[in-house]
């Protein structure tokens, strides 16, 4: 009987060695002919077999692998063994061998090796699953996405954080809405918000199917509550708005919201380097739609703007925060909370009870575009002042930003309100 003996390539662990050094050097790795002493380059990424299917694999970057491949119901498989120089060679080789043992028995190593990666997966927690929705989706999600689903989020975590994504049921997403008991917008924000997790498990493959599917916020709830409408103020409703008794920085913000119709976050975020006074500008960076825009001042507003400059102090934000526990928070200075000028407002109604209805800041915007719309400014004018897009393909095509036709719109609305602003005889 013939002994068979298997031929080896020659890699050796010095060879390897230098090989990885002259990749991670910015060098071509090379091979000597041991007869002819013939040196010669090859090529990166590499990969080099050390016989009986075991190969060693060198990348452009400087990572090295083992590579066993094998034949498994007539085609070809490859499993990776580990990287270099963790599993050295000596070491690739003995599990080399334990492993075309198990192929020669009629296994398939690469194959389990799947399986266990999907098991591994399938013992994830809600909490694990958390953790890869914000790094991967929630991320490249819009600020304001990311707040209420941040939020949420948490309130997954605290609720489900420990269970195994697998054994989620819906009963589960059901007693977690009725746990946290929120208003009906926000539980259906929470429901959301648990869809779109569990979307991304799907996804994973970690569960066969949604377990927020089927499930009705109306049925848990009851019906969702009328939507509230903007209300536009009248103008004698104005007129007691400008005689308010508030701060003096609530009241230069509400005439602000009001001249400028910008968003309340806005203008909270808003930095006396954004602000061009010779040219009567606001320069905002981002907004709520997407890209920033510049936004003209009128007269008053720009009078209002410079009182609240010698109001500021030496703040870099033209509404600065008066709590020292926020400005130590972020640093020594900071922008007021995203609740002071509402919660000043309804303050002002609840304590003097003006012969006003009950608004909150956005409602001031509705109130602008009301009022400018019967001061004769056209529509399109009134949506570009909001910094809301156009509707349909001319918002698709139309890129125009309308700056002097805003400019002569917001003039005309900030007469109207300088004239609301003086004293009533």
């Amino acid at each position: 009987m013939t002994l068979k003996i298997r031929k080896r390539d020659g890699l050796d662990a010095m060879q390897l060695q230098h090989w990885l050094r002259a990749v991670e050097n910015d060098e071509a790795p090379t091979v000597r002919d041991p007869e002819t002493q013939e040196v010669t380059v090859l090529p990166v990424p590499l990969a080099r077999s050390d016989g009986d299917g075991l190969t060693f694999t060198l990348s452009k970057s400087g990572t090295a692998s083992w590579i066993l491949r094998y034949r498994y119901g007539g085609r070809v498989r490859e499993l990776t063994l580990g990287n270099y120089p963790d599993l050295g060679l000596a070491a690739a080789r003995k599990i080399a061998r334990e492993k075309r043992v198990e192929i020669d028995r009629g296994g398939d190593p690469a194959a389990d090796k799947r399986r266990a990666v999907s098991m591994t997966l399938k013992d994830w927690t809600v909490r694990r699953l958390i953790e890869d929705y914000r790094d991967k989706i929630l991320a490249d999600l819009g600020k304001s996405t990311q707040s209420g689903y941040g939020r949420n989020l948490l309130r997954i975590e605290n609720r489900l954080g420990a269970l195994a994504v697998s054994q989620v049921s819906s009963m589960d997403i059901v007693e977690l809405i009725e746990y946290v008991d929120a208003p009906w917008n926000e539980s259906r924000m929470l429901l959301s918000t648990a869809r779109m997790l569990f979307r991304h498990a799907a996804g994973r493959k970690l569960v066969p199917a949604n377990p927020c599917a089927g499930i009705e916020l109306a049925a848990l709830l009851g019906r969702r509550p009328p939507v509230r409408l903007r209300l536009m103020l009248s103008e004698a409703e104005l007129k007691i708005l400008f005689s308010a008794e508030m701060n003096r920085e609530n009241c230069l913000a509400v005439r602000l919201l009001l001249g400028t119709a910008v968003r309340s976050d806005e203008l909270r975020n808003a930095q006396w380097e954004q602000f061009d006074f010779a040219a009567s500008v606001w320069s905002v960076p981002s907004t709520k739609t997407g890209p920033g825009m510049q936004i003209p001042l009128s007269e008053p507003v720009v009078n209002w703007l410079k009182e609240l400059k010698t109001l500021s102090g030496d703040s870099a934000y033209i509404l600065p925060s008066r709590a020292e526990r926020r400005k130590a928070k972020f640093g020594g200075d900071a922008p007021i909370n995203p609740n002071t000028i509402g919660a000043a407002i309804e303050f002002w109604i609840t304590e003097h009870k003006p012969a006003i209805r009950r608004f909150t800041p956005h409602d001031l915007r509705s109130t602008a575009k009301s009022h400018m719309r019967a001061l004769g400014i056209g529509r399109d004018i009134t949506e570009m002042c909001l910094n809301h897009k156009l509707p349909g393909i001319e918002g698709i095509y139309d890129v125009h930003t309308y700056f002097s036709e805003r400019r002569e719109a917001l003039a005309i609305w900030g007469a109207y309100l300088q004239r609301l602003e003086l004293p009533q005889s």
